[in-house]
């Protein structure tokens, strides 16, 4: 996937001018680690011969997007983002639109977003893709009102997610979820009706729905193999799996082959998904967890977000 979107992406390094050097903001999430530190980032970017620097740190997601919104308004012409795929998530739903790259740096626990970019988990390499890198338009999706990057879920993988959050997530990182989704894998099924570009598509009992932007998702697994950001199309799934065996049976097929070779998986894409669950599920935005719900409504936003590619 990403060799394909190396070939397709557009545009020419962030311009940076000597009559007026660019205004750049960092957002950063201050828990997060990367490399030598937010002190060496700050000397790095400002090696770049920036003007103004608008720096801002967070000590959760959530407060990214105040912190985003006034970096737009004061003029920032680059923005860096510090973080993991929440933190990306957060700021990404601001910018979409904006026509201001990104520049990830990826400091996260995971990083889904920058790895399917093939952007590197290197400090100084990160920075210099920010400057130097192409600028690609790239897809967002949208659920509920708020924009995502990487993948939204309801059921098994979002109930996974949260359970994984916070101190389990701080203190296995990846393997936090190995172990939320080995507790996760008995959870019942769930009645779901999904619409597809306006038709009917599945209606059954279900234990995951997924929407996604990009392929691979946590642990490398290949989710959707067709999946690309920049083809104005979602990826759409759906798992009929219960218990450790179909679920085993599930990943391995991942892991080995194609996903929709799963007699358990039904697999396709849409610019828009409407879905109604028959109780209240949990579900999840690029991982960070959001409040149980009965519907979901998705759809694909071609071209939202400007990202800074290696």
């Amino acid at each position: 996937m990403i060799r394909r979107l190396k070939r397709r992406a557009r545009g020419s390094a962030v311009p940076v001018s000597p009559e007026k050097p660019p205004t750049v903001a960092v957002i950063a999430h201050r828990k997060k680690t990367l490399g030598a530190g937010l002190d060496r980032a700050r000397v790095l970017i400002t090696d770049h011969g920036v003007g103004d620097l608008l720096w801002y740190e967070v000590p959760k997601s959530r407060k990214a997007p105040k912190k985003v919104r006034d970096a737009l308004r004061r003029g920032a012409d680059l923005v860096f983002v510090w973080g993991g795929d929440g933190m990306v998530q957060r700021c990404a739903d601001v910018m979409a639109g904006s026509g201001v790259p990104m520049a990830i740096l990826p400091a996260g626990t995971g990083n889904l977003f920058a790895t399917n970019l093939g952007i590197p988990v290197d400090l100084e390499e990160a920075v210099r893709a920010g400057f130097r890198g192409r600028r690609a338009e790239l897809d967002l999706g949208r659920v509920n009102g708020e924009h995502f990057a990487v993948m939204a879920g309801a059921g098994f993988e979002a109930e996974m997610i949260a359970d994984a959050d916070g101190r389990a997530k701080k203190r296995f990182g990846r393997l936090g979820y190995v172990r939320a989704a080995v507790r996760h894998v008995g959870g019942p099924l769930v009645p779901m009706k999904v619409e597809i570009d306006g038709t009917p598509w599945f209606e059954g009992e279900a234990s995951c729905l997924l929407i996604g932007n990009v392929g691979t998702i946590a642990g490398g697994v290949e989710a959707f193999d067709d999946a690309r950001p920049d083809d104005g199309w979602l990826e759409v799934g759906v798992s009929t799996a219960k218990g450790p065996v179909q679920w085993a049976r599930v990943l391995g097929t991942m892991a080995t082959g194609r996903s929709d070779e799963s007699p358990f998986v039904r697999v396709t894409r849409a610019r828009k998904v409407k879905a109604r669950f028959g109780s209240p599920l949990t579900y999840e935005l690029d991982g960070g967890d959001r409040k149980a719900t009965t519907r979901i409504k998705a759809r694909a936003v071609p071209g939202a977000l400007t990202v800074c590619l290696p």
